[in-house]
């Protein structure tokens, strides 16, 4: 795979980043990428630390064949290995957006996606087995603030009104 699958990136508002053939379970990357979609990347940095500590498990909602139950989530894990993944992935992106001016307090996490990247043998064994490899991209969007946001229509509202 080449390149990004996001169609609709706005070079001023957003930013991205993608990680090449990264060592993790796919599975586990999509699961794990439908859940902090759409959050703030604060907050998704602190969820996946709370995984790595294994305070929060992941709920899993695609691949929950034979999983164990968590109180209060359902099937879910603690996928460790990938959360410390996409947590550098989301620094790096964060980093990225910092360059391009935007401010890092109000990102959104826009487009999240894993794909399967190809697979590589362990070498020197006796009998060879193909690693895991997974490629995720991500791209950020800088939001304002929903408060400022209720001012402004307000204002809107207010001077539409005046008129």
């Amino acid at each position: 795979m080449k390149g990004y699958t996001f169609r609709d990136y706005n070079e001023e508002h957003m930013a991205r980043a993608i990680g090449m053939a990264m060592p993790i379970s796919f599975k586990q990357s999509v699961e794990i990428c439908s859940f902090i979609r759409k959050k703030n990347v604060n907050d998704a940095k602190k969820i996946l630390q709370n995984v790595v500590e294994k305070k929060f498990a992941i709920p899993f909602k695609r691949y929950n064949f034979d999983l164990g139950h968590k109180k209060g989530t359902g099937p879910a894990r603690y996928p460790e290995k990938a959360s410390r993944e996409l947590i550098k992935l989301i620094e790096n992106v964060e980093a990225n957006a910092q360059f391009r001016g935007l401010n890092t307090s109000n990102l959104v996490i826009a487009h999240i996606s894993a794909h399967k990247a190809g697979k590589a043998w362990h070498y020197g064994r006796k009998s060879r087995r193909k690693m895991k490899r997974t490629t995720i991209e991500i791209i950020v969007e800088e939001k304002a603030k929903k408060a400022e946001n209720n001012a402004d229509t307000r204002q809107s509202r207010e001077g539409k009104a005046q008129k």
